[in-house]
């Protein structure tokens, strides 16, 4: 296939939606010779800070000499942002060659229309085998149980923090979502969790109690201490009962929700490291240091202009808006006393939830919607901020107008002002657009 067919075949897989089963992965993988099987893996799911928590680690075993191989979801400008070795990202030509493969093997395979996720999972996977990876960190797409990424085996399987998102496919009680993404545990596995509400824990370790998989919780089992926060990172200990424990680390990701994220990816490492060189000892683990400093991962608290200083962060549930929130007051409000606000929101998300803690921050806020059919329209969400007694707000039909309006509000007080994009993945992969950065199968970021 040529470039603009790949993604006209992509852009199709749309129409199918979301599926949940494992059903098609397995009869693309089976096809394809099983390449998940040819390398050991780390699984992780959650609701908040499995990207940030998947990046930590692949960053920690790249640092220790091994091949990488990971695969997150969604992306913010290029496709190829999806699939990376080494923190380099498969190339376009890569991506049309193994995806006119896999499209021979649905077409030949009669009834079969196999999703997007389904399809990228298949490609990603097969990519790894092909060159060969050391192991690959995989994120799960949504959910967990029925995630195409559950097709795997993993060396060490992690969750991440669980809280309200994706109720019309994971279910309305934090009981349901927590039932799906412990279905990633497996027999004798080794789960690594974050701290979480107790209904949440009680499910998880019930699971995992099912499968005979030892469990490592944050708070009992290991640990860190933060000692600082700015602009350059988090600076912090590392506590672990009966194993490594570290001093004065540095992670150059803003904000203290991403403490428990880097203690987890810790934790991970040293889980991993016993399963595939189980003679290893980590008494001197300086690439735990040194992978930790140089982790890398867009669109989490990321400054993408100084000039007026736009600042984005892909809050897309609740608890990540509150997350973002606090870690605004702490960061960057010291200096920025006006604070414009661009939202772009999906239309089946807890809408309310998402823009309530901004309301006390804002001076501003200006409503938009993303290139995508799932985006609440800006007069919907500005009509539930007015519900909730903030009226300071406009409306703008693309997020790059949205960019301009806020520009423009921001010269007003040009050395008080702050612009924050947040909301969806989708609204600040299209600003880092507005902003220069260009892409490859942009739009493709389900």
């Amino acid at each position: 296939m040529s470039y603009s067919e790949t993604i006209h075949y992509l852009y199709s897989l749309q129409k199918y939606g979301i599926k949940f089963g494992l059903d098609n992965i397995d009869r693309l993988l089976s096809a394809l010779g099983k390449p998940h099987k040819s390398f050991p893996s780390i699984h992780i799911a959650g609701t908040n800070g499995k990207g940030s928590t998947s990046a930590i680690i692949a960053s920690i075993l790249k640092s220790a000499g091994l091949k990488v191989g990971l695969f997150t979801s969604p992306h913010l400008v290029s496709f190829t942002e999806r699939i990376r070795i080494n923190d380099e990202e498969i190339t376009e030509k890569e991506v049309i060659d193994l995806i006119d493969e896999v499209r021979e093997i649905v077409i030949h395979s009669g009834d079969f229309s196999p999703t997007f996720f389904e399809v990228v999972t298949a490609t990603a996977l097969e990519y790894f085998k092909r060159k060969k990876i050391d192991v690959a960190v995989i994120e799960v797409g949504m959910g967990g149980r029925l995630d195409a990424t559950n097709i795997i085996i993993p060396a060490v399987s992690v969750i991440t923090n669980i809280s309200y998102d994706h109720m019309k496919f994971l279910g309305n009680t934090l009981r349901d979502i927590a039932t799906e993404k412990a279905g990633i545990i497996k027999d004798e596995v080794p789960v690594v969790i974050s701290s979480q509400v107790h209904e949440v824990l009680e499910i998880i370790e019930a699971k995992a109690k099912e499968k005979n998989a030892e469990k490592y919780l944050y708070g009992r089992d290991f640990s860190s201490v933060l000692k600082k926060e700015d602009l350059t990172g988090i600076y912090f200990d590392y506590l672990n009962k009966g194993s490594l424990s570290m001093n004065d680390l540095h992670l150059p990701l803003i904000g203290k929700h991403q403490l428990q994220n880097v203690s987890v990816a810790i934790k991970t490492a040293e889980l991993l490291f016993k399963k595939i060189v189980p003679n290893s000892e980590l008494r001197t683990p300086n690439f735990i240091r040194d992978g930790l400093s140089s982790v890398r991962w867009p669109g989490r608290l990321e400054i993408i202009k100084e000039d007026p200083p736009i600042v984005i962060d892909g809050a897309h549930n609740p608890a990540a808006a509150e997350a973002l929130t606090d870690a605004l007051k702490k960061n960057f409000l010291g200096k920025n006393k006006k604070v414009i606000v661009v939202l772009g929101i999906m239309g089946d998300k807890d809408i309310e939830g998402i823009v309530k803690p901004f309301l006390p921050l804002a001076s501003e806020i200006i409503f938009t919607s993303p290139d995508y059919e799932r985006a609440a329209s800006p007069e919907r969400l500005a009509g539930i901020a007015i519900s909730l007694g903030f009226h300071d707000v406009q409306i703008a039909s693309t997020v790059k107008d949205a960019i301009e309006m806020a520009t423009n509000s921001s010269l007003i007080n040009p050395h008080s002002s702050l612009i924050v994009i947040a909301g969806s993945f989708y609204t600040i992969g299209e600003a880092k657009e507005v902003i220069g950065q260009k892409g490859v199968l942009a739009r493709l970021r389900e």
